[in-house]
């Protein structure tokens, strides 16, 4: 009995050490799965920076941060458009931002336009 003891401790921290190396071969595989494979489709992802839209009414240029609440953005450049559900169901609240309509109390601000002319002069807000 005494002999067989040890026997059965060496065995187990036999398979102990065995299963924490498979462990940690695995993470090391699968880590480096996608080390070198390259961006297929050629364009380089965003950065993690704010990307800010400029947004315009009644001659205020302001900038701000896409995707913040739009209602925010119209109180900020003056425009007062009319809430009546606030849950967007509505639609009284709608307002034309750079020619697309968008519910004002629950959209949000959209991102920069590519045009430069328009990046230059910011979405113009009419309420």
């Amino acid at each position: 009995d005494k002999l067989s003891q040890p026997a059965i401790k060496n065995s187990t921290s036999t398979m102990k050490t065995a299963s924490h190396l498979f462990f940690l071969a695995a993470i090391i595989c699968l880590s480096s799965v996608n080390a070198f494979v390259s961006n297929s489709n050629g364009v380089a992802r965003k950065s993690s920076q704010l990307q800010m839209t400029i947004l315009s009414a009644n001659g205020k240029k302001v900038d701000f941060k896409e995707g913040s609440p739009l209602k925010n953005a119209c109180a900020k450049l003056g425009v007062k458009p009319k809430y009546s559900c606030k849950k967007g169901d509505c639609g009284s609240c709608t307002v034309t931002v750079g020619g697309s309509r968008i519910k004002a109390c629950v959209g949000k601000v959209p991102p920069m336009p590519r045009l430069k002319s328009l990046q230059e002069k910011g979405l113009e807000i009419k309420g």
